[in-house]
């Protein structure tokens, strides 16, 4: 595993909060671990409910009344959203090797607080009743409101939503890359995505193919996003072979708008400025764009060519956040960025309306929130208030109110904004249980490295019953060599019998592309390399909505 070892080598070099992220330390020397003899469970969280799981049952049968409902991503390990106490994690079975080092991974990317799934646990030496082994899991805690973008496609969303979720993903990679993360397996299934205003926020949620380097090389960044691109185009054709995606959705096109702005984004964020001695306004205005970017400035390294005549500026950015962060010292409110500038804004319209621009703003914001924000966010409906977020409905009202009061010719009451968006654009956020079915047996089609073959294991998990499993022989990478065929109905959409015909065909229909060394390979196939023999994970633990009010 020569990229475990590179990344041990730099290890002194990293950010010290990622050095002390975890106590878990994955070895480059697979052999030398060995499996706990006993149930071992390390864990960031104190819930004492953890310990009261059924870990000596497969995951494809835990009970129902454990399970939370709630769309999954593909994912060639077997996925469970799982109740535990008040909380929901996302729990996957994949190797032990695997687990650890996917944990140890989260945690040193959450303690450099970027975009990702938050890591609970990870649970080692499970074994049936009956003594035979079973694989590791890997738990996460699910991320609030969001969802895979298959999900995300079963709505009725606009024709420019592939190119809106491009952009997320577009900023995700270059948060990613400043923080010297080597991602190495970029794609639409390994993230989920939040509703921002009247754009998304990107988070990863499969981080086992990475490794976090002090810096990565130009050569590094372009492999991610070359694969990237290749990935992002045939999962966009395989939603328009389901008849998912808008018929103007130009899938390559859509692919090379991923380079382009990421390109575009790491340049200004990156960047050497040169300036004429008398041209130091411009500090002010490369700055001031990094911020309407999103991104904080620490510092700006300044230093005179050798003849004095120019002057060269770079900026250290910290990361994206800035509104967010504003938002946050004023309201309390912890919110996407671009949902932060819409309040920011409709705030500062408040004061303005009250006539209170020289009073301090930490007051006026206090009363806006009681009198404006959450008189609001409290007309949500209860079956919605698992759908929505509180930041993004309140946008949302705004934008119907401004298109209500454009077309009456007159200013239209907040309540009766409020009314009209929730009997008439609210009900588009609901998944109905027919679309919820076929994204989560897609999802479970998918499965394909499972340790046994758990027949009806989908069937049967619901009222709790365990089922009898027949082993399978294993390939080389020691995966089954049986096509799932226990999951065949996954596949299986609910409708006309081309639907059918084309969702049991989906995986065999990939398309092929060329990979980095010139091969043939299928989309679900394209790996960096040094990756581990589950690189292709499609995790998507954490790709729902969930309850908050």
């Amino acid at each position: 595993m020569t990229s475990v070892n590179i990344n041990r080598a730099t290890a002194s070099s990293l950010d010290p909060r990622a050095m002390k992220a975890t106590s878990i330390k994955t070895t480059a020397d697979p052999s030398s671990e060995q499996e706990p003899a006993a149930l071992h469970i390390t864990a960031t969280s104190s819930n004492p409910r953890m310990f009261t799981l059924p870990w000596e049952r497969p995951l494809a049968t835990w009970p129902r009344d454990l399970l939370a409902n709630l769309p999954r991503g593909i994912s060639r390990h077997v996925v469970r959203f799982v109740h535990v106490g008040d909380d929901v994690y996302a729990m996957k079975e994949i190797t032990q090797r695997v687990a650890e080092r996917e944990y140890e991974l989260l945690r040193k990317l959450q303690k450099l607080e970027l975009p990702t799934v938050n890591p609970i646990a990870v649970v080692t030496g499970r074994h049936t009743r009956e003594g035979e082994p079973l694989e590791a899991m890997l738990v996460t805690q699910h991320l609030k409101f969001s969802l895979p973008y298959r999900a995300l496609f079963a709505r009725n969303l606009r024709p420019d939503t592939a190119e809106r979720l491009i952009d997320a993903l577009a900023v995700l990679l270059v948060r990613l890359h400043l923080a010297g993360f080597y991602w190495g397996d970029v794609s639409l299934s390994n993230v989920l995505f939040l509703r921002d205003a009247d754009a998304f926020s990107a988070f990863l949620v499969d981080a086992e193919t990475g490794d976090l380097h002090p810096s990565l090389t130009d050569g590094q960044r372009e492999y991610d996003i070359d694969l990237a691109r290749t990935n992002i185009i045939g999962e966009l054709m395989d939603l328009d072979s389901g008849n998912l995606l808008a018929g103007e959705v130009d899938e390559v096109g859509v692919g090379n708008r991923l380079v382009d702005r990421y390109h575009s984004l790491w340049s200004a964020l990156t960047d050497v400025d040169s300036f004429d001695p008398d041209e130091m306004w411009k500090i002010e205005r490369r700055v001031n764009r990094l911020n309407d970017l999103g991104f904080d400035v620490d510092e700006l390294e300044m230093k005179t060519e050798e003849d004095g005549n120019r002057v060269l500026v770079r900026p250290r950015v910290v990361d994206a956040g800035y509104a967010s962060r504003k938002l946050l010292r004023l309201t309390g409110l912890d919110v996407q960025e671009n949902q932060a500038r819409r309040l920011l804004n409709d705030l500062d319209a408040y004061r303005a309306s009250t006539w209170r621009q020289g009073e301090d703003l930490e007051i006026v914001a206090t009363d806006w929130m009681r009198e404006v924000f959450e008189p609001t966010v409290r007309m949500i409906p209860p079956e919605y208030r698992s759908q929505i977020e509180p930041a993004q409905f309140f946008h949302e009202v705004l934008t119907h109110r401004w298109l209500m009061a454009e077309k009456a010719g007159h200013d239209v009451p907040m309540a009766e904004a409020v009314q009209s968006y929730i009997s008439e654009s609210l009900p588009e956020y609901r998944l109905d249980s027919e679309d919820m079915k076929t994204i989560n047996e897609e999802a479970d089609a998918g499965v394909v490295d499972d340790e046994m073959n758990w027949q009806g294991a989908h069937a049967q998990a619901g009222r709790g019953e365990q089922v009898s499993s027949d082993r399978t022989d294993k390939d080389a990478n020691g995966h089954d060599g049986v096509a799932d065929q226990a999951n065949a109905e996954g596949q299986t959409r609910a409708g006309t019998q081309t639907d059918r015909d084309r969702a049991s065909e989906e995986v065999q229909s990939q398309p092929a592309f060329e990979d980095a060394n010139g091969g043939r390979s299928s989309l679900r196939s394209v790996y960096a390399p040094g990756s581990l023999d589950a690189a292709a994970d499609q995790d998507d633990q954490d790709d729902a909505v969930w309850a908050s009010s």
